[in-house]
């Protein structure tokens, strides 16, 4: 029996961790771990987006950043137990415009689900197939 490939899931919306950490290892500067978690952090507290917990953040933030060097976008030099992280500026520039591409299409989906359930909402009918009308009093015109 083969085993399945781990990577058939396929994110549906921009990862903002990602986002982040491209962001900010797209500057020429080379970053230890602690303090490159920490400018993402901010920058994510900023939009409102850390959520899940600090630790499970790092953790993922870690994973993410293990994923980016083995995809070639960042750089990792080692220097005795000092790990540094720098990226790779072509590839963060794919990388960048990917993302970018990447949320337009999620904004444009969300607000073609919005307006869809807008127009849903203006066509409601009750369960006899009437449509939907409010009556004086609150009451609609089922009760």
């Amino acid at each position: 029996m083969s085993k399945r490939s781990g990577i058939s899931f396929v994110r549906r919306a921009p990862d903002n961790l990602t986002e982040e950490l491209v962001a900010v290892l797209s500057s020429k500067a080379s970053f230890e771990f602690k303090p490159l978690f920490e400018i993402v952090l901010l920058k994510l507290r900023e939009r409102n987006a850390a959520s899940g917990g600090e630790e499970m953040l790092r953790l993922r933030a870690y994973e993410r950043l293990q994923g980016l060097v083995n995809q070639g976008a960042v750089n990792r030099t080692v220097t005795g137990v000092t790990k540094k992280y720098k990226g790779v500026a072509a590839r963060m520039v794919i990388l960048r415009a990917e993302m970018k591409a990447l949320r337009a299409d999620c904004n444009q989906r969300a607000l073609a689900k919005a307006a869809a359930l807008t127009d849903s909402a203006r066509t409601a009918t009750t369960h006899r197939g009437e449509p939907f009308r409010r009556l004086p009093g609150n009451r609609s015109a089922a009760d």
